[in-house]
């Protein structure tokens, strides 16, 4: 039996490169081998002030991203979590069964209600936990693919299954158990900038970081500004050579290439032509993807795509909110 994987992306901004080699570009394959819900979530988007047509743009935008980049609506479910309303509904009978407890234990509320005070962050910071536990559990998801900072919502859906199902499930499971998927080793992307710390769309610095909307001359002076070292010897060393190793991992990610054959092509050049090269390399990736992005933006194509993609999404996620809503007692059972 095909398994199911669940993966959602907040359209919070362009992603970046770091987005794209960490996660974005691993979809493709896996559409191949499961039954994959792609979900652009702009639901928990709104846990922080959003202008609301720019909120729509960056949720259209990144859902033209997903396509451009190669998935296809005929292998994988594309769709936007807020035209599927069991997502919200499920959601509450997710919170009636989680405790506060195990909310405030979430880092990103402790980090952003210690840095602003509990008064200041919306009651939705402390409850998204449950709506990405819906997001889940709706399509009975075997495997879902997170990175280190997700790992501990996917404990809380895991414990949330569990006692779903032995407070309810009569020794049924009405719920899946899912499973952490590990997306093959994608090097860690770091900022242009500050190679000590992560690629990030939020940096204040636009310099740090490649957005994959960039226009070519811009990705080209990214590269050429990004901080490297004065040995002007290309090697990878992490440790010592931070700026230079960053550069590497991206040109691999780009190219398919291995950083030991990438380090050998390179031997005695300097990091003019270096940078140069990697600019064309990244530059050859992206720009097909802009312009498919661009073309499905202008045409009726996307709006039909994601159409489609939520009513999958309903008849799926419809089904198991009723096995929900019929063994918590809501309503009349149907």
């Amino acid at each position: 039996m095909t398994k199911t994987i669940f993966s959602g992306i907040q359209p919070s901004g362009t992603p970046t490169i770091g987005n794209y080699i960490g996660a974005m570009r691993q979809f493709i394959p896996l559409q191949e081998e499961f039954n994959c819900f792609y979900c652009i979530v702009d639901e928990h988007a709104i846990t922080v002030p959003q202008d609301r047509l720019q909120l729509r743009k960056q949720t259209k935008s990144l859902a033209a991203l997903y396509l451009a980049i190669g998935l296809d609506p005929e292998k994988a479910t594309v769709f936007i979590q807020s035209e599927v309303s069991a997502h919200a509904e499920a959601a509450w009978i997710v919170q009636c069964n989680t405790t506060i407890g195990e909310l405030e234990r979430m880092t990103q509320f402790k980090d952003k209600s210690a840095k602003n005070g509990k008064a200041g962050v919306s009651a939705g910071l402390l409850t998204y936990p449950p709506l990405m536990v819906a997001d889940i559990i709706l399509y009975q998801a075997d495997l879902v693919p997170v990175g280190e900072d997700q790992k501990q919502h996917l404990e809380l859906t895991r414990d949330f299954v569990e006692r779903f199902n032995n407070r309810y499930g009569n020794n049924n499971a009405i719920l899946t158990l899912p499973e952490v998927h590990i997306p093959e080793a994608g090097g860690r992307i770091m900022s242009l900038q500050d190679p000590t710390k992560k690629m990030s769309k939020s940096d204040e610095n636009q310099k740090g970081f490649i957005s994959m909307l960039d226009e070519p001359k811009v990705i080209r002076k990214k590269i050429k500004s990004a901080i490297t070292d004065s040995s002007g010897v290309i090697e990878y060393d992490k440790e010592n050579k931070p700026g230079v190793s960053n550069l590497l991992t991206i040109y691999s990610s780009f190219t398919n290439e291995s950083i030991d054959t990438i380090v050998k092509r390179y031997e005695g050049v300097g990091y003019g032509q270096f940078k140069e090269d990697l600019a064309e390399a990244v530059v050859a990736v992206l720009e097909p993807i802009q312009q498919r992005h661009d073309e499905l933006l202008a045409s009726e194509e996307l709006d039909l795509i994601l159409d489609k993609g939520a009513e999958e999404a309903r008849l799926v996620a419809n089904k198991t909110l009723r096995k929900m809503k019929n063994a918590v007692g809501l309503g009349r059972k149907r």
